[in-house]
């Protein structure tokens, strides 16, 4: 395992979700404290409003129906599910923001990839290290631009291989926070992600009828308690 990747903390003895209106489902929220959320976003939901009127609603609008000063810390984009931490104060938004800038909270995704990738000798785990910066004539689109691109770093190695289908499990461990970071690392290795409609080819997004992208698991250190916390998703594909 990469040295500035810690190793596995003990599971959180999480408190079981609170009664919720049918917008807000109990099993998407997986934990609740005076001080904090972590939701699982299904894929096809906007993480935050977009914009214009078909784009309001939201993950973040949907909880703060219930929980009304709960504030995005980090965001997941529309495609991907999994994990998605809120916190319910300004100061605490404040020390989550600084604990995700200083990389302090350590986030794992799971991933099917076309293609038979080969495994990382070792432990297992390589990096790609591809600047990222904006594709402007074809926004929201990114780029790998080594000469004006801001530092991108995604660790990943191999989980399994489905040679029937020709495809890779693998398991993703961003170092950095880059918009698309993920998919467009995975195309640069030329493996892109199944479902993907920005950055695979025509035949493999229609492989999947969603971006198989599903933030697994958050590590992090309680911003008031100061306990290690620890919450799990596992990929629904």
């Amino acid at each position: 395992m990469p040295a500035d990747i810690p190793p596995p903390l003990p599971a959180s003895a999480l408190p079981a979700p609170a009664h919720l209106p049918a917008g807000l489902p109990a099993a998407w929220l997986l934990h609740e404290d005076e001080h904090l959320l972590v939701l699982d976003k299904p894929a096809g939901l906007l993480a935050v409003p977009g914009r214009g009127a078909d784009k309001q609603d939201c993950l973040s609008a949907r909880v703060q129906l219930v929980f009304a000063s709960a504030a995005i810390v980090h965001r997941l984009d529309m495609a991907t599910s999994g994990l998605l931490l809120m916190a319910r104060s300004a100061d605490v938004q404040r020390q989550l923001s600084h604990a995700f800038a200083q990389r302090q909270v350590h986030k794992r995704y799971v991933a099917v990839l076309a293609g038979l990738l080969a495994t990382a000798p070792g432990d297992g785990w390589a990096e790609v290290d591809a600047p990222i910066s904006a594709d402007w004539e074809r926004r929201p689109l990114r780029v790998v631009d080594p000469l004006r691109g801001q530092p991108s770093l995604t660790r990943w190695r191999v989980l399994s291989h489905d040679p029937a289908a020709g495809t890779t499990r693998v398991e993703l461990a961003p170092v950095t926070g880059r918009s698309h970071q993920l998919r467009l690392h995975m195309q640069t290795l030329g493996h892109p992600i199944l479902g993907d409609p920005w950055y695979a080819e025509a035949a493999t997004a229609a492989r999947s009828p969603r971006l198989l992208l599903h933030a697994c698991r958050l590590e992090f250190i309680h911003p008031v308690t100061g306990e290690a916390v620890v919450v799990e998703s596992p990929a629904p594909f």
